[in-house]
């Protein structure tokens, strides 16, 4: 592998006459804040841990900061961008500043939430600088739908990533919790402050590495069943969980009888739960449908 100049990489001073020759104002409404700074990405790409035969997803490249990086270090990138403007300059700018590397990588201008398949072949990473407003559905969807990604490191604002890689019993453990330990063992990976971005976020930001599952969650309930348990659970997650699950149940009789089954005390609340035992609560439920349908 040819290695790329040591000015392949976008700083500040690139990043706005990049944005100014292509008229781009970052936008709140896209949560668009630009990485600025070389050794942040490098930094991203290495807590990562991308290697030479890894094919990373990254969502939302905007300018192409964070995409250069990966090019470095991956075999090839397939970047996924909404924005038309920013879609349309991308690969100009991967071409002008690492032409030896362009023809690894793939461009995709579509909303993340509707990508169903990529170029090339499977992805093995995700990595991507994620705006807050829609961080954890995507983060969701990309692993639902490619489940060749292995490991998948997101920036996201602090907050979410909290969110993110809290334990069961924490006060901000919740819906985005669960679900993403559903697929993958996930864990606060660093924090990047506010000045390496352009405009200047008024929020921190943090990492958050998942690493996939090598095994399953073991349960006979879809994820769809157990997800329905997660969202009833949370949706009222002042109540005991007989109370919160007797929609979702039936009733609150219906409700405590699944958690007495799945070993669950009934005057627990959803934020004390594993994912397992969320599984389990929705196994039982699946087990009386099964036994009800006439043979």
């Amino acid at each position: 592998m040819t290695s790329p100049a040591p000015d392949a990489l976008l700083g500040a001073a690139d990043v706005r006459e990049l944005a100014t020759a292509l008229g781009v104002r970052p936008t709140k409404q896209r949560g668009q804040n630009f990485v600025i700074d070389a050794n942040t990405v490098r930094r991203i790409v290495r807590t990562a841990q991308v290697r030479p035969d890894d094919v990373v997803v990254e969502v939302g490249p905007g300018l192409g900061s964070l995409t250069l990086a990966l090019l470095e270090a991956a075999d090839r990138v397939t970047a996924v961008e909404i924005d038309d403007v920013l879609a349309a300059a991308l690969p100009a700018t991967i071409t002008a500043r690492m032409p030896e590397r362009a023809d690894r990588f793939a461009l995709v201008h579509s909303d993340a939430m509707h990508v169903t398949e990529l170029p090339g072949p499977a992805p093995t990473s995700l990595v991507a600088n994620l705006p807050y407003n829609v961080a954890v559905p995507v983060l969701l969807h990309m692993l639902a739908t490619f489940p060749t990604i292995d490991r998948t490191l997101v920036m996201v604002q602090s907050e979410v990533a909290d969110r993110l890689a809290a334990d069961p019993g924490s006060k901000v453990y919740g819906v985005p919790s669960v679900k993403a330990n559903w697929y993958a063992e996930v864990k606060r990976a660093g924090a990047i402050g506010r000045n390496v971005f352009w405009p200047a976020p008024n929020v921190d930001s943090g990492l958050v590495s998942l690493v996939r599952r090598t095994e399953p969650i073991k349960t006979t309930a879809s994820k769809k069943e157990v997800f329905a348990v997660v969202d009833a659970a949370f949706a009222q997650r002042r109540k005991t969980l007989r109370a919160a699950l007797a929609g979702w149940a039936g009733s609150a009789a219906a409700a405590e009888e699944a958690l007495v089954a799945a070993g669950v005390s009934p005057q627990a609340r959803g934020e004390s739960l594993t994912v397992e035992e969320f599984a389990r609560i929705a196994e039982h439920k699946a087990n009386q449908h099964q036994e009800k349908e006439p043979v």
